[in-house]
């Protein structure tokens, strides 16, 4: 791992780490604009829509500061009665995409960052809900 060097100064304390939870993904497949659409509101986004994702993958930063789960590839459901404009095309506000030397200062101790020839993802230490849960109250 590697940082950029700043300077010497005094200790100041333990460096804070990340406020903000994470979006984990609760579902494997294919990410879907309009669910990522409906998940802009509670925070960025790291994924795209096409994008694969499985369970335990974080796609997103929560606005809060706990971990949430969510479902990216929930679609719209369709009727066959249409109203006039209430079809509108999904604009969605552009992903962040990590670097790894900010994949790895972004993650907690819960975290791991996966790293493959065509992309970095950040994921859960525990893939499975209920491995982690069960793990998060074994370390209190």
């Amino acid at each position: 791992m590697n940082r950029v060097f700043y300077g010497w100064a005094p200790y100041k304390g333990p460096i804070p780490g990340r406020r903000a939870g994470v979006l984990i993904s609760m579902e494997d497949g294919e990410a879907v604009a309009y669910a990522l659409w409906n998940l802009e509101e509670r925070g960025r986004m790291f994924v795209g829509p096409q994008a694969k994702v499985y369970q335990g993958m974080i796609i997103g930063e929560h606005s809060r500061d706990n971990d949430l789960e969510v479902n990216p590839l929930k679609g719209k459901k369709l009727t066959n009665v249409r109203a006039s404009g209430s079809d509108d095309a999904v604009r969605l506000t552009p992903h962040i995409n990590f670097s790894l030397e900010e994949a790895i200062a972004y993650v907690n101790d819960d975290e791991l960052v996966e790293v493959t020839p065509e992309s970095i993802r950040l994921r859960k230490r525990y893939l499975d809900p209920h491995e982690r849960k069960r793990m998060s109250k074994k370390d209190n």
